[in-house]
């Protein structure tokens, strides 16, 4: 949304808060109930209307849970289906919605699952899986479950506690919620990131006394891939026209790294999650070359022709990685 439209809606974003927070405050005083499951549950989200980094962070702690018997339900944001879906070797990505549909794809050994009412989803699972651990992706605000254990991210470049209500500003939950956090993470934060830096963060939060602060950020793959022709050489897109597609939140640090490769290319913006049409996908096709993230290729894929995409990961210090690891065992 234009800067100026921002400014106009502050009205409603007061509006806004105040629904959210009668809301939640209807939760804490037991108006609206919670309801926790036998199975242990591990929910990661945030406070803002994503760009947090959820899917790769779901990914990281994923491949902590180990061997676990593990599961991920998700709503299948703008997904064509309705209901619970249980992923199997005839899903689509219609069918999940593009992030569980990549996760799907990377992790075939977990099950993954998509469900709205996560209450639902949760017991379709327990009763037709029966996992030792469900990630619950970008679950936070749904407080009709009250999972085993929360992880809460916020970027580096606007943390929560500097942002406002929806549509001024990016957030859908009340600032204060993060206290229902066990661990508060602070993703796409600079590679090398001094302790003054962190301290200034911790103090801003002000986290409770049982509260970790932990601080992540990306790392890009070293090569594009796709699921079938395998990595071209950077020099491959040498002295051809390019066009690199994002449908993300915020996709200034994708194509940031993209630049520092000096790669040059034509970048074709769109909203989060957008399904491309079929006049998008002809104008696609007339480049030698499409570049895009993991979550727009599942989208693109058997689309567009010469389609790749690049890995980005979170990436910690030891010490806050061994938090983190420790944080899931003592829940899983």
């Amino acid at each position: 949304m234009p800067y100026i439209l921002r400014i106009i809606a502050f009205p409603i974003s007061l509006i806004y808060a105040l629904v959210v927070h009668l809301r939640n405050f209807f939760y804490d005083v037991g108006w609206l109930s919670s309801k926790s499951f036998g199975v242990r549950t591990i929910c990661v989200g945030n406070l803002s209307v994503g760009g947090t980094g959820k899917t790769p962070m779901i990914e990281y702690i994923v491949r902590l849970s180990g061997n676990r018997k593990t599961a991920v339900l998700s709503r299948g944001y703008k997904r064509k289906s309705k209901g619970f879906v249980l992923a199997d070797k005839n899903a689509k990505v219609t069918d999940l919605g593009d992030e569980p549909y990549q996760l799907f794809k990377k992790f075939p050994k977990i099950t993954v699952a998509v469900d709205g009412d996560r209450q639902r989803g949760i017991a379709h699972l327990v009763k037709k899986v029966n996992p030792e651990l469900i990630f619950l992706d970008d679950a936070f605000q749904h407080r009709r479950v009250r999972p085993s254990f929360s992880i809460l991210l916020t970027t580096y470049a606007n943390l929560y506690v500097d942002d406002w209500y929806l549509p001024t500003g990016n957030l859908r939950d009340g600032k204060k919620e993060a206290g229902r956090a066990d661990i508060i993470i602070i993703t796409k934060c600079p590679p090398i990131l001094d302790e003054e830096d962190r301290k200034r963060i911790v103090l801003k939060l002000n986290p409770k006394e049982d509260q970790a602060i932990l601080f992540s950020w990306f790392k890009y793959g070293e090569r594009f891939t796709n699921f079938e022709s395998g990595s071209p050489d950077w020099q491959e897109f040498s002295d051809k026209s390019i066009a690199v597609v994002t449908g993300i939140a915020y996709p200034e640090p994708f194509i940031a790294h993209l630049e520092s490769k000096h790669l040059q290319f034509e970048h074709l913006a769109f909203g989060d999650h957008h399904f491309f049409d079929a006049d998008e996908i002809q104008k696609f096709n007339t480049y030698d070359f499409v570049l895009t993230t993991e979550k727009d290729y599942v989208r693109l894929e058997s689309k567009v022709k010469n389609l790749y995409y690049l890995e980005v990961a979170h990436c910690f210090s030891e010490a806050d990685h061994l938090t983190l690891r420790k944080a899931i065992d003592s829940r899983a």
